[in-house]
This record gives C-alpha cells, sequence and structure tokens, in this order.
C-alpha cells in the first residue's frame, strides 16, 4: 500500500500560442477545467497505475471539492483520510499552456493551507501500514514533518518532491530515502545552477551530504538522473511532442512510489517512470493526461 500526503486543487487551464508578460492580455485558443493539485496528481496516477493508495488531504465542503472526492472513489483511492473543510474553499489553479507545453501556473492553496499534524496524525494507522509514503511541498510544512515523524518510526520507504520549493532543514533530509527535485528545485536547496548533467550530479552529491539517501532529478525533456553514493546514472527521456507539461513530474513520481513498493530496480523504476512522464506531456490537463499501466508497458515495449 502506498499513503500520498498532499494538496488537491481544481485547474482552470488556458491553451495560448505565448505566455503573458506582464500586464499584457493574450488571447486562448482553448479552455478546460480539470482536476489537479501535486498530491491528488500523484495519488491518482499511482491509482491509474493499479497500486492501492490512500490519500490524505484537506478539501472544501463545495462543487468543486465534491467533485474531487467523487473521482477518487471512482479510481478506487482510498479517501477516509480526507478531511472536508466547511470554512475554506477547495484548492484551485490558473494555468497558461502555451504551443511549446511550457507553463505558467498561480495557485489559491485555501483548504490545503489547513491540513495539520492533527489531521496528519489521525491518519497515522494508514501511514505506518504503508510501503511507501509520497509528498509534496503544496501542503504546510509542520503537516509534512509529521507525516515524515510518522513514516520514519515504522520503517516506510519516504519519497519527498520538494515542489514547490521551500527551505528544508538538515534534520528533515536525513529521514527522507528518495528526494526528487527538478532543477529549479534542487538549485534552491543547494545553490547549484542545474542547467546539463554534470551541475545536477554536483548539486545530487550536496544533497546525499545533506542526508538525503538517494536525489532523482528530473530534467524535463533530459529525462532524469539518479544520484547515490554508488555513483550517478542519466536516463534519457523518450522524445514526444509536448502539448502540456503541466502534470509530468507527478506522474514520474507517482509511477516512482508504485515502483518502489513493488520492490522494483531502481534503474527499471526510474526508466519506467520517465516514459509515463513522456505520455503525459502529450494531453491537456493535469489528471486527465496521467496514463494507465498498459500505455506505458505499450510505449515502453
Amino acid at each position: 500500500m502506498i499513503t500520498v500526503v498532499g494538496s488537491s486543487n481544481t485547474d482552470f487551464c488556458v491553451k495560448v500560442d505565448c505566455l503573458p508578460k506582464r500586464g499584457q492580455t493574450v488571447l486562448g485558443s482553448g479552455f478546460i477545467i480539470a482536476a489537479g493539485g501535486k498530491g491528488a496528481n500523484q495519488a491518482v496516477q499511482i491509482a491509474k497505475l493499479g497500486s492501492k493508495i490512500v490519500f490524505v488531504a484537506r478539501i472544501g465542503c463545495d462543487y468543486f471539492g465534491d467533485k474531487s472526492v467523487q473521482n477518487f472513489k471512482k479510481l478506487g483511492i482510498n479517501t477516509k483520510y480526507i478531511v472536508r473543510d466547511r470554512k475554506h474553499p477547495s484548492g484551485a489553479a490558473v494555468i497558461f499552456v502555451d504551443k511549446k507545453g511550457g507553463n505558467q501556473i498561480a495557485v489559491a492553496p485555501s483548504s490545503n493551507r489547513f491540513l495539520s499534524a492533527s489531521d496528519i496524525k489521525r491518519a497515522s494507522r494508514a501511514i505506518r501500514r504503508s510501503k511507501v509514503m509520497l509528498l509534496q511541498l503544496e501542503i504546510p510544512l509542520d503537516a509534512v514533518k509529521k507525516a515524515i515523524e510518522i513514516a520514519s518510526a515504522s520503517k516506510s520507504k519516504i519519497i519527498l518532491n520538494p515542489a514547490p520549493f521551500k527551505k528544508l532543514d538538515n534534520t528533515l533530509l536525513k529521514k527522507v530515502d528518495i528526494l526528487v527535485p527538478n532543477e529549479t528545485e534542487a538549485e534552491g536547496l543547494t545553490g547549484v545552477e542545474v542547467k546539463d548533467i554534470n551541475s545536477a550530479i554536483k548539486a545530487g552529491r550536496i544533497l546525499l551530504k545533506k542526508g538525503v539517501k538517494l536525489v532523482i532529478i528530473t530534467l524535463g525533456r533530459l529525462g532524469c538522473i539518479l544520484i547515490s553514493k554508488d555513483g550517478a546514472e542519466h536516463l534519457p527521456a523518450p522524445k514526444v511532442n509536448a502539448i502540456d507539461t503541466t502534470a509530468a513530474g507527478d506522474s514520474f513520481c507517482g509511477a516512482l512510489a508504485v515502483g518502489v513498493s513493488e520492490g522494483r530496480d531502481l534503474i527499471e523504476v526510474a526508466r519506467f517512470a520517465n516514459y509515463c512522464a513522456a505520455i503525459s506531456v502529450t494531453r491537456l490537463g493535469a489528471q486527465p493526461s496521467l496514463p494507465m499501466r498498459k500505455e506505458v508497458i505499450s510505449f515502453f515495449r
């Protein structure tokens, strides 16, 4: 079983030819409303890959919150530890996507901001029983720390996607089994500008010195690189026509958590996660873009 602790949003996506500059209005060529949020995206990807998943989150008692929870249940996600917040609306994000698949995102966390250490403690039984716990940073750091504390005590594998970037102390990082930042997040955590394979390795080695057991830096079109005490391994991404990169990192992290929970070789798992993310960028929207296991296996072959 895998537990995901994180955020849930509704995404309002506008397709544009080019991303707007400050003070500029641009005309869109398409619009969709899609389920999103880093935690929810990762939970949905795990469910679509066929693994047993528990999602811990705080979601508003409103139309968009109801739709999100209904969708989770439809996918077989355990929603027992989703707290329905009567005081704060569900999270939302406004996303501009250009014709090259690049994006600009503004997030209103709303109910996600109020996921508390007490909420996490209520879900401690699920966390303790899980082989893997996956987290991100779209929720309060106190909730993240409590979840890591519980998982660490029960020997669950802890995968942390440090997005969006927040400063993390070494005490917390030492409890993380696999840290999965992108280039920007790796730079924020280490001070190293990650612009190629060599600089990614340099940043990864700094994170190892901070106590992380394994670092996987995602590099967009370049794929990902694994850095451990045994060395570094670069895994290129398959070439695809990118339409929307919004949930690519979440797809990668969800697939990674599935592979780790199944006890597979980490190189094989990261390669599978690369292919999973590659499929996701060929489709518009966050959760609608996330592939089923049979799609990834077919593409992988």
